[in-house]
């Protein structure tokens, strides 16, 4: 098969197309024909050695991908071969063939195509889990979505109105404004306006945010989480801007307020059981049409390179997808 190989970890130019074996499942694992294959910030990152994740090389680059299960490992009901499935690994996706844990992997609608099945579990996934179990998020809340234009923020725009919030959208560019509206956002902010605070403020009718959702970090943090309401909840996620903010203490207690973390990718491993509900919930939600991946570019597989590139262009909107068969 055809696969993107890593024999060391760098820029996209030190990663080659090589023909290898195809992979064996092992027991508790599927094999996906992989039909399409997430390009997110984190594989570039990991790519590049430059996230806490460093995996064994060569490797084969790719966590989050979708296909049609083709075998089976020892333990795994052959029930399921055939199935449209989606699914995460650790590596393995940048490929033709990818094995994953059985208990990783999700059968996508009728309706839903590869290419949206590909990149819906890390964004949508760790949107639901951030609001829902780890933000508690109840209907009529307001909820501030910090770079709203991203994977995940993007997500948690469409996750969240279809719980039933107020939804605030900051994002950096007019195009990412744009597609936060789009998603049905109640209000948008530019996120590099002096008045940003002011501009949330009036946004909500002078509350306060009951829940801040970012996946930022840097400079942004801190101003965002002083305008959080009494019990409010700031859902870190990530540090997209590049810095990891320290954050006064006391505003922590002024507030009455917590700096929550999410983890997606441990959330799946400890909680398999609860992660796998929330899949569920969201495919209904997809199939009403309340939350759908956007889809900025797509790219075949022997241009992996320009497609991870365009996933660190923080002037790219929407999911950045390779296209492998």
């Amino acid at each position: 098969m055809r696969a993107v190989i890593a024999r060391e970890l760098g820029p996209p130019d030190a990663l080659a197309i090589e023909d290898v074996p195809i992979p064996q499942p092992a027991k508790g694992e599927i094999r996906i024909a992989v039909r399409a294959a997430c390009v997110g910030f984190v594989d570039a990152l990991i790519t590049a050695g430059r996230y806490q994740l460093k995996p064994d090389v060569p490797f084969i680059p790719g966590f989050e991908f979708a296909g049609v299960v083709d075998a089976v490992g020892h333990g795994v009901a052959s029930d399921i071969i055939g199935a449209r499935v989606c699914a995460t690994a650790i590596g393995g996706g940048f490929s033709e063939f990818a094995v994953a844990a059985a208990s990783s992997a999700s059968i996508i609608p009728t309706a839903m195509s590869f290419e949206d099945a590909a990149v819906f579990r890390s964004g949508h996934g760790t949107a639901y889990y951030a609001l829902v179990q780890r933000g508690r998020l109840a209907p009529g809340e307001i909820v501030l979505v910090l770079g709203a234009g991203g994977a995940v923020g993007l997500a948690a725009v469409q996750v969240a109105k279809a719980l039933g919030a107020y939804v605030v959208a900051s994002a950096s560019s007019a195009a990412k404004r744009e597609m936060a509206r789009q998603a049905l956002a109640d209000a948008v902010v530019d996120s590099a306006a002096d008045d940003w605070r002011a501009q949330v403020k009036s946004l909500t009718g002078g509350r306060s945010a009951d829940i801040i959702l970012d996946p930022v970090g840097g400079d942004a943090t801190e101003q965002a989480f002083r305008s959080l309401a009494w019990n409010g909840r700031h859902l870190v996620i990530g540090f997209a801007q590049g810095d990891i903010p320290r954050l006064p203490t006391n505003l922590a207690l002024v507030k009455g307020a917590a700096l929550v973390g999410v983890d997606g990718r441990q959330f799946e491993a400890r909680e398999p059981a609860t992660a796998a509900d929330n899949m569920t919930r969201l495919f209904v939600l997809f199939e009403h049409g309340a939350v759908r991946p956007q889809i900025g570019a797509k790219y075949a597989l022997a241009d992996f390179r320009a497609a991870l590139f365009a996933a660190t262009d923080r002037s790219q909107t929407g999911r950045i997808v390779l296209v492998t068969a």
